[in-house]
């Protein structure tokens, strides 16, 4: 335990998601032994981001305007949109650059245990883009771990009686792993989601 504005900053490093408390420690002292100048760069990054950023209003991907860049390039695809958990899942999908169409970012997933569940989540707003959008194609990208195969499930039942195409992201074993070392949630999927070599 430290004294003053030196626990106060690790407790707060601390409050941050990953961040235990020996990390917030070494965190607060190279803060303290950085340049003020960088510091203040920091701090100020922060509090910019804070009153900058908002969610995009069609969407909900971050966006420092009304609607992100995606939901305004009149490039993409209007009938395809790709549910994910997070902002920074469409990062990840972009990447790829093999999606054209938009996204719609819930806001996390379903999780009993953590008090969250679908009236948490961006669900309605993605009902409401169905009723004012002409769309084709859902494809569902949540994590696949429990959370994200409990929001699959759950968004799969409730639009499947809307006549909307349905798809969730193939998962199994990642290029350049071991079969030996993959669980067997992941070698199942694996084997369900084999397709045609000739």
């Amino acid at each position: 335990m430290y004294e003053g504005a030196v626990q106060e900053l690790i407790d707060e490093l601390g409050r941050l998601p990953g961040v235990g408390p020996k990390s917030a420690q070494r965190i607060a002292f190279h803060i303290l032994e950085s340049d003020p100048d960088d510091m203040k760069k920091l701090a100020t990054a922060i509090v910019t981001v804070k009153d900058r950023v908002k969610f995009c209003s069609v969407c909900g991907n971050v966006t420092e305007q009304e609607t992100c860049s995606i939901c305004r390039d009149p490039r993409r695809d209007p009938t395809m949109i790709c549910v994910v958990e997070e902002s920074k899942d469409v990062i990840a999908v972009e990447r790829t650059r093999s999606f054209r169409g938009r996204y719609h970012v819930l806001g996390g997933a379903i999780n009993p245990i953590a008090g969250i569940g679908p009236d948490q989540l961006r669900i309605r707003e993605l009902l409401s883009r169905l009723s004012d959008e002409q769309i084709s194609e859902i494809i569902i990208a949540t994590d696949p771990n429990l959370e994200g195969e409990a929001t699959a499930t759950y968004l799969v039942r409730m639009l499947k009686t809307l006549g909307i195409k349905v798809t969730r992201l193939a998962s199994g074993l990642p290029v350049g792993g071991d079969l030996e070392y993959a669980d067997e949630i992941t070698l199942g999927r694996a084997f369900e989601g084999r397709r045609s070599m000739s």
